[in-house]
């Protein structure tokens, strides 16, 4: 038997292109979970960094304007450096509240930034990243995209926890990759608010038989600088991201929300022993799969653009290869 694993989604916003005063927010909502007894909370997509809601960043077909290059140059400003400072925060946060932390970040690498996951454990260590593989839309003039080296599923003391980043969830070979490194706490951050979006979460977790953790951002007009363009409503209370967020378990039921126009903390204890129950009739990667006819080949490889063989710097420490920082609380 499986001890029960005490879970939470954070549903807030950003402090728009602020991230010293975003930290703060994070860090009041990670405590109010871990006073809930939370062992492991999910943010939501971007919620460090900031998910720019409406902004067109002067685009066009054959033309971009100086204001959006202003625009980007303001949003990269306000990304985050893996590692960095911010990073360092996020991992005192957690070892202090002793929470488990998957957090939404806006990372930035030289001149690209990337719509990123990170993983914290609850002594603090940051255990590694993944990279949105497909941004969305506009937001592929914004966001690099993510290569096959950062789609972990991490080992822990609360079961084998990876995750997905808001439409990535819609890409069933993605899932699939995910399925077939046997995930438990599916973790799916995101800034859909549609009620599709409920729909997914149920299916992923009934098709994965594993338990969803979504945390959505909820954002109002206030939360944003004055001089934003906020699709042209400028009332403080009109509500541009709305939530959403919601825990599913391995058989699709909901085991709290999903939360609407507002900030809040869900939680629910977990029983990891439903996923071996759920697997029993379909586990889509065992049994249930067909690999004499369909097989899916995932290229972990990182994709460097620029490659040195003889000489030259040291490369960049690796996902998994030790923390970033120092423990900040050793047991």
């Amino acid at each position: 038997m499986s001890r029960p694993v005490r879970a939470a989604v954070i549903q807030m916003g950003s402090a728009g292109f602020d991230v010293d005063a975003t930290l703060g927010r994070i860090s009041s909502r990670v405590a109010e979970a871990a006073a809930q007894g939370a062992e492991i909370a999910v943010l939501p997509e971007a919620v460090l960094g900031g998910y720019p809601k409406g902004l067109d960043f002067g685009a066009r077909v054959g033309l971009r304007l100086d204001r959006g290059r202003d625009a980007f140059q303001r949003y990269h400003a306000a990304a985050v450096d893996l590692p960095g400072p911010a990073l360092g925060r996020l991992s005192r946060i957690a070892a202090d509240n002793r929470v488990y932390l998957v957090v939404g970040v806006v990372e930035r690498d030289g001149g690209t930034l990337y719509c990123t996951q990170v993983h914290l454990d609850r002594r603090g260590r940051f255990l590694g990243k993944h990279r949105k593989t497909m941004p969305t839309a506009s937001e592929r003039l914004i966001w690099g995209f993510g290569d096959g080296s950062t789609l972990p599923v991490f080992d822990t003391e609360h079961g084998r926890v990876g995750g997905a980043i808001c439409w990535e969830n819609y890409m069933p070979l993605l899932r699939m990759a995910l399925y077939g490194d046997q995930v438990q706490l599916y973790c799916a951050s995101t800034v859909d608010d549609r009620p599709t979006w409920q729909h997914a979460m149920h299916h992923i977790a009934y098709e994965g038989r594993c338990f969803v953790l979504s945390a959505a951002q909820v954002m109002r007009r206030r939360d944003y600088p004055d001089d934003y363009d906020a699709l042209g409503d400028n009332d403080p209370d009109a509500l541009l991201i709305h939530g959403g967020s919601v825990i599913v378990s391995p058989f699709g039921e909901t085991l709290a929300g999903p939360l609407y126009d507002a900030e809040g903390v869900l939680v629910a204890e977990l029983d990891l022993d439903q996923i071996a129950r759920g697997k029993y009739d379909l586990d889509v990667v065992g049994h249930y799969a067909r690999p004499d006819l369909f097989q899916l080949h995932v290229n972990t490889r990182p994709q460097r653009p620029v490659a040195r063989t003889n000489g030259g710097p040291p490369p960049a420490l690796s996902e998994g290869d030790g923390p970033e920082y120092p423990t900040p609380h050793d047991e």
